[in-house]
């Protein structure tokens, strides 16, 4: 397997990162994931990657995201809100099975347990990402919920353990 951190950038996202984003989001959703949701559902998706509100919480750095990139194209990028919780993890269909999920959650786990000081991250994971957030770790919380048409399993994942099983070095640049 490539080792995503020679070959790709990762880094905090920068304003003008939002709206390739939010593309690559539902681009992404529409081939995997819509096909397991309701009208009602894929509705309230689209509602929540444009709501502007979502936007301006990005804009003023209170719903953070951290974007993977090949040159200039953002092929995945993550996002999280109240510090610790995975909001939207996508990668470009292209870019599957290369590393840049992993690689994306395990810096953003680095920056929230260094920066935020925390020592879990959460996520309400879609059902084509439960193997993913399984073998990275994760473990469910609740069964299977719906809600607006949106099916999520809710997970958890203490960091402090992948923290020390990583042997992370604190002082490194991060992103």
């Amino acid at each position: 397997m490539e080792r995503p951190q020679e070959k790709f950038e990762f880094r905090m996202a920068y304003e003008k990162d939002w709206e390739p984003a939010m593309k690559l989001a539902w681009e992404t959703f529409l081939i995997f994931e819509a096909s397991d949701y309701t009208d009602e559902g894929i509705e309230s998706f689209r509602d929540f990657i444009s709501d502007q509100w979502l936007k301006k919480m990005f804009l003023k750095g209170q719903y953070q995201m951290f974007v993977a990139l090949d040159q200039d194209k953002i092929i995945g990028f993550l996002t999280i809100r109240n510090e610790h919780h995975i909001s939207l993890l996508f990668v470009d269909k292209d870019y599957h099975y290369k590393g840049i999920g992993k690689t994306l959650v395990q810096k953003v786990g680095e920056y929230i347990i260094t920066e935020i000081g925390v020592d879990y991250m959460t996520v309400d994971s879609a059902p084509y990402a439960l193997e993913f957030y399984h073998k990275l770790g994760f473990w469910d919380l609740a069964p299977q919920q719906q809600k607006q048409g949106i099916i999520y399993t809710s997970m958890k994942k203490n960091l402090k353990y992948a923290t020390l099983e990583n042997n992370v070095n604190k002082n490194k640049n991060l992103f």
